[in-house]
Parts: structure tokens; sequence; C-alpha cells
């Protein structure tokens, strides 16, 4: 018989980028005694890895607990990104309601729609939460109503429209029930908790079903899934089976060797579980999420919805550049299998395939911005390789015609800059769906466009709205094809000799477009190092030496002014590099070059292609 556990609370909080659902969440640790009193505490305790803490983005969602009137909150952080979406929609299924995060500022998002619309399919009820409300320009009276607005859109049922709203400081640690009433403590919202979130219900007596939302990793112990217990109860040393809802052969008998809890941030050892409780499993090591662990009794899989296909992919290679293996610690190609291969471990949206060559490797995911990720963790792992520019991934329908990845984008920018935007935008062959004004004299345009029109776009939005504008998009299906579209209008400055770059050869070369580099760095023939003012791609000798006459002095060359380089970061690059270019990423350096380096059999393969 089913029966609801009141000891316990399962809770995401969800929202858009940097709406501050990770400082909630720190605070909510604290007000809750997780700490000692004189423990030293770091911002966002919550991002743990390096990338997360420097870009201030959560990319995996993090479990933890706290405990307040002698129940058990389980909170699950989430990450607001578009390319991370299929970590929230899994999540989602271990809770029974959501804390949805609102800037007081920025209103309800193209993100904050995504992640409430899959919390209101599930018919999660959800706690409103206008975060920020200390800040000088908030206006939390008119956020309300968009709140409300986006709810009717997406067709909330009586009770989801009839939700709590908290008005809060995440930073200084205060929410308060009363829009006009400042809070002193996070209080209120953990009594919204308690009396909104429903308690998690299941029948302890039946068999047990464990579903698996997220998988982690640890080198000591291998494969660790994460889950709720739905019905009956789980402990060490049981035997269990491994069914999926969407395998239906898939029977695997295996025996949990070891089982946690999560209490503030550390896991805990726990003998058993029950219904309602978030667990961590780990001596299994053929787990993954979407599975069902069930009593052999009763193998039934809890239905679970499949993770979202990858929409764009990139060829990872080794680097067989001049400078190859001089920075790096793993350059062969079986570290850079090993790597790719063990990152499906915990990244559920990454595809990695073989390709007929053992140097190269097909890896596809969900936007530029997951592959950034990897790319970046690997290359302060230690490891060198080469990456091309990013591909979208295209489908055909029955009838035979080709399909490509739409994307919604909106966009706020100051109203000078949107006739420029628009046009931009439009021969990277996007639609106007809307154009209205938004807060604090923004225009907000909201386009329909192919996934590839926005490949190397970011870059080159941040300098036409001068750094003023805010661009966010989300996966909206697959379209028919578009037609073709025109990257990039500048060509390359290619090196023409192998040497380190003299101020002499930069000076001459500086003329013809934008440098990549400084005097004293290395360079091989076909590296590229700047980018050609004109459409075409322009060989230069920027090794090339003044040539001294016994009249002329040496000190000469030191009032030649060069203008300082253009340092492209890993995003910039990955935009930057077109498709006859590949992007060499070692530890310490970012370098571009020409697939073929031979300049002769460059032109040769440009004259076979045309």
């Amino acid at each position: 018989m089913k029966q609801a556990r009141e000891d316990v609370r399962n809770i995401a909080i969800i929202a858009h980028v940097d709406h501050g659902k990770t400082t909630l969440v720190d605070e909510l640790l604290k007000q809750s005694g997780v700490f000692r009193e004189n423990q030293e505490v770091a911002e966002r305790i919550m991002d743990s890895n390096d990338i997360e803490r420097e870009r201030g983005i959560t990319i995996l969602s993090k479990n933890t607990a706290v405990t307040y009137k002698n129940t058990k909150i389980n909170i699950i952080d989430t990450p607001g990104h578009a390319d991370f979406g299929g970590e929230v929609e899994r999540v989602l299924k271990m809770v029974n309601g959501v804390i949805l995060v609102v800037d007081a500022f920025e209103g309800a998002m193209p993100q904050t729609k995504f992640v409430l619309h899959r919390a209101l399919e599930l018919g999660l009820p959800v706690i409103v939460c206008i975060n920020k409300i200390d800040r000088p320009e908030a206006r939390p009276r008119e956020v309300i109503d968009e709140v409300l607005e986006l709810f009717i859109d997406l067709d909330a049922s009586e009770e989801q429209l009839d939700c709590p709203f908290l008005f809060a400081s995440a930073k200084t640690g205060i929410a308060s029930l009363d829009i006009d009433q400042k809070g002193t403590d996070m209080i209120p919202l953990f009594e919204t908790i308690l009396n909104y979130i429903p308690a998690p219900v299941g029948d302890p007596e039946a068999g047990t079903q464990v579903l698996i939302s997220t998988i982690d990793y640890n080198e000591y112990v291998g494969r660790i899934g994460v889950g709720k217990v739905d019905n009956g109860s789980v402990r060490v040393n049981q035997e269990v089976v491994i069914v999926n809802h969407h395998e239906p052969d898939k029977q695997q008998k295996v025996k949990i060797s070891k089982l946690y809890e999560f209490d503030g941030l550390n896991r805990t050892e726990v003998r058993e579980a029950t219904i309602g409780s978030i667990v961590a499993i780990s001596g299994i090591a053929d787990l993954h999420i979407g599975d069902t662990l069930c009593s052999p009794e009763h193998p039934h899989p809890i239905p679970f919805q499949k993770i979202s296909e990858p929409t764009i992919a990139m060829h990872f290679l080794v680097n067989d550049s001049p400078l190859a293996g001089k920075e790096g610690k793993y350059v062969t190609s079986r570290h850079l299998r090993e790597r790719l291969f063990r990152e499906l471990n915990t990244d559920v949206s990454l595809r990695v395939e073989e390709t007929d060559t053992t140097e190269i490797f097909r890896v596809a995911g969900r936007g530029e911005l997951h592959l950034s990720v990897l790319i970046e963790n690997m290359r302060r792992e230690g490891y060198e390789f080469a990456v091309s520019k990013a591909q979208v991934l295209y489908k055909t329908d029955e009838n035979g015609h080709k399909l490509e990845p739409m994307e919604l984008t909106y966009i706020d920018v100051p109203e000078e800059f949107s006739g420029i935007v628009i046009e931009k935008l439009s021969q990277r062959k996007g639609e106007l769906l809307h154009m209205g004004t938004g807060s604090g004299g923004y225009t907000r345009l909201e386009f329909s466009i192919p996934s590839r029109g926005l490949i190397g776009y970011r870059g080159e939005f941040l300098t036409d709205t001068r750094g003023n504008g805010i661009m966010n998009s989300s996966f909206n299906g697959y379209g028919p094809y578009k037609g073709d579209i025109q990257y990039r209008k500048q060509g390359s400055l290619i090196a023409f000799e192998a040497g380190e770059a003299i101020t002499y050869g930069l000076y001459n070369a500086q003329e013809r477009g934008t440098l990549f580099i400084a005097p004293g760095e290395k360079v091989y023939a076909g590296m590229v190092v700047g980018q050609n003012s004109r459409g075409e791609d322009m060989e230069l000798n920027v090794c090339k030496k003044k040539q001294l006459t016994n009249t002329r002095s040496s000190s000469a060359d030191e009032a030649l002014r060069l203008t300082p380089p253009k340092i492209l970061s890993l995003e910039q690059a990955l935009e930057f590099i077109d498709t006859d270019e590949l992007l060499e990423v070692t530890p310490v350096s970012l370098r571009i070059r020409k697939k073929i380096l031979d300049s002769t059999q460059r032109k040769r393969a440009a004259a076979r292609q045309n």
C-alpha cells in the first residue's frame, strides 16, 4: 500500500543562467547549520570544478541535503545553460517539487521557460523565488506578472498557478513572503518547502525500485549511480536486477556493495534506505542513466524520457603539427581514446565514435559550450590534441528531404544596435519572429535560426553591440535545410616558414590585418598568425629579419611600433577556425593552423574542390 514519508522532501532548484541558484543553495546550507560556526566557507560551494568556479556557471547537477525541523530536505542544484538541459530533464524525475529562481531585474528568460516547461509537464508543484530584490534596478512586481504569464503560456494547471511567491536576496541570506517587507533569514523559504512541497509517496512493502537519474564517476570506486527509492527499500549486499524502460531485453543481476545518502555536502554510508530517499550506489560497473534497480521477483522498469540527442559534432585528432608533443603530457591516440571514452561515464548527452583512422575521433554534443568545456577540461589535465570546426548534425525525413537543427534565439539589445543584429542574423538564415520593447530601454528580438547560423556568431555579436547585448538560445527541433551560409568574410594570414616571429616581420605583416601572435613566438609553415582584412588567405614571412649594412644600426629596429596582438580565447578560436583549418590545443598554447600545411598541396586541394 502506498504511503507518504513525511520526514523527507525532495526539491530541485531551476533557473536561467546567473539568476542565483547556486548562491541560494549556499545560504540554505549555511542557515540549516551544516557548517561549524568557525568554518571557512567558499562562495558558491556547490560549483566544485574549476571551470564552474571561473565561469560562474553550473555544468553538472549536484546533490546536497539539509535538515530543518527534523525533516530532511534533499536539494538538487541544476545547470541553467541550454547545452546542459539534458541534466535538468533527468533530475526532475527524482523530486516532488521545484523552486524556480527568477532575477528581480531580468525577469523570465528563455531558459526559465525551458526548465519550467519540463517541471509543469511532470505535474510538479512550483515555488517561485524572486531573487536579487536588493538590486538597485529590481522590478519585482512586473516580474510577478511575467512569471504568471509564462505559467499561462505553458498551460499550467489551476493548482500550479496558485503557487507561493517569495522575495529573496540569496547573497545576503534573506527571504520574505511579503513583497513590502524585508526578511531577516531563510526561514520563510524553509517553511514554504515543508508546507507546499508534497512528501515522497511509495509502497515500503513492495519490491525494490530505484531509478538512476545521474551518474558520478570516481577513480577509486568507479561508477556511482544516484537515484530515488520509489518503492520498497534498498540495502547493502542486496541482490538486484538492472532493467531499462527503453531496452526491454536488458536484465542483469548485480549486488549492491555500498550505499550512501547525502548529508550537507558529504555522502554518508548507510546500511539501508527506504522510499523517498535519494541514494548513491557504488560497486556496479555497468550502470547507466535510465536504468532501474529492482528486486529479482518484480523486475518492472520505471518509464524515463530519452536523453536529448546531440546537435553538433567536431573531430578530435592526434596533434601532428611540427610543434607536436612539446607541451602536453598525453599526446598519443591511445591517451585521447581512453580520455574521450571515460567522459561517456558521466556525460550522457555526449557521443564518441571511432573513424576509419585510429588518429581521429568524432565527438558530438549539445552545443558549442558543451564541447568547449570538455576541451578545456582535457587541456588542463595535460592532453594535447587538435580539433576541427564544429559542424551541425543533419537528418533526412521519410521523403528524403534534408533537415537541420533549429534554435529559438532571444536577444536583448539597446535599440540602436537592433538593426545590425537583425541584418547579421538574416544573413545567417535567421527569421525574425517577434520584436518588442523589453525592460530598461532594451529591444527584445526573437529569432528562429539554424544551429549552424549561430556557430561563430557570439564574438561578432558582442563586438556589434559593444558588449551590451544578451543572447540566449534553446534547441527547437529539426526543420527543413535553409541553404548555404557564408561564415567568415575575412581570410587568414598564414606563416610562410618555420622559425621565431621577429618584430620586423610582424611589423610588415600587421598592415595586412589583425595579428594573433607576438614577437618571439614559435611558428611553422601553414600556421595561421592573424586575420586578413580581405576575403582571401595570404602567406607572409613573419620570421623575416632586416638586412643589416655597415651604415645602418640594428637599434633602428626598436623604433618599430607593433599593435598588441589579439589573443583568442578557446571559444573565440573555435568560432574563428574555418572548415579547412584546425585548432591545436595544448596545456600551454592554442594555435590555429591549416589542415594541409604545405602551401603547394593546399593550392592543389583547393583547385580540385573548386
